[in-house]
């Protein structure tokens, strides 16, 4: 299992949300490429970066920050955030970006998301999922659908689509733990591979999210910056653990 630094930005900085509310916004560092080279240091394989502006106004005004990052880290880069349009898919790739997440387009624009894995593969665009009391959240989590999770996984499997990222908005930036439980009903239900976010605060919670064999992933953000996590403790855990 693969643990993935986060690095949300907003306004050019690296903040991070609780819930995903701005009036909740701490910010960590005015530098998101120094941030994402401190990870890669610690031992990161892959970088989450989500351009938050785009995320919540549909306006993606990061777009240079998400490019120094790519090219100034030699790890995959996976980047999400307002990304609506087949040209802006094609835009993140073309910043150097390995990976492209894909959110409420999925739920408003299911058509763009087949055109994306048509055009460059199932193993390079990533649904991302996120939930409110079970069901989807979309638009930076402002707008909450009444499509349940479990509902819409089918779906997404007759799409082709392989893994998903999967938040429990309630526990974005809480530290309060994964939501072992929605986890565990999701990896009951189907075989659709599984990056975990939302709440993970220490490295018990890595090895917890290892016993679940659809868990390929975990993304952590808020215990980065914490005395009770250390990034190259996590990574080389899960390494030795494999």
């Amino acid at each position: 299992m693969m643990v993935i630094p986060a690095i949300d930005i907003r306004q050019g900085k690296s903040v991070r949300l609780k819930q995903g509310e701005i009036d909740k916004e701490v910010i960590h560092s005015n530098d998101p490429v120094f941030i994402a080279k401190l990870w890669q240091a610690k031992g990161a394989e892959r970088i989450h970066v989500v351009d938050l502006d785009g995320a919540f106004n549909g306006i993606r005004s990061n777009k240079e920050v998400i490019k120094n990052i790519c090219s100034s880290v030699d790890v995959p880069i996976e980047v999400g955030g307002g990304i609506r349009s087949i040209n802006d898919v094609d835009e993140i790739f073309n910043m150097g970006a390995s990976y492209v997440i894909l959110g409420t387009a999925i739920i408003y624009n299911p058509e763009m998301v087949k055109k994306a894995i048509k055009k460059y593969g199932s193993d390079k665009i990533i649904i991302a999922i996120d939930t409110k009391n079970g069901n989807v959240a979309v638009e930076g989590w402002k707008d909450v659908t009444s499509i349940n999770i479990l509902d819409i996984i089918p779906t997404l499997q007759n799409m082709g689509i392989k893994q998903i990222l999967y938040t429990d908005v309630s526990r974005d930036g809480m530290l309060t733990g994964p939501d072992f439980f929605g986890i565990k009903q999701i990896s009951l239900n189907n075989n659709i591979k599984l990056i975990a976010s939302g709440g993970v605060r220490t490295i018990n919670d890595i090895l917890d999210l290892k016993k679940y064999k659809n868990v390929i992933a975990v993304i952590v953000g808020s215990a980065l910056y914490t005395s009770e996590f250390k990034l190259e403790e996590a990574v080389k855990i899960t390494r030795d653990k494999e």
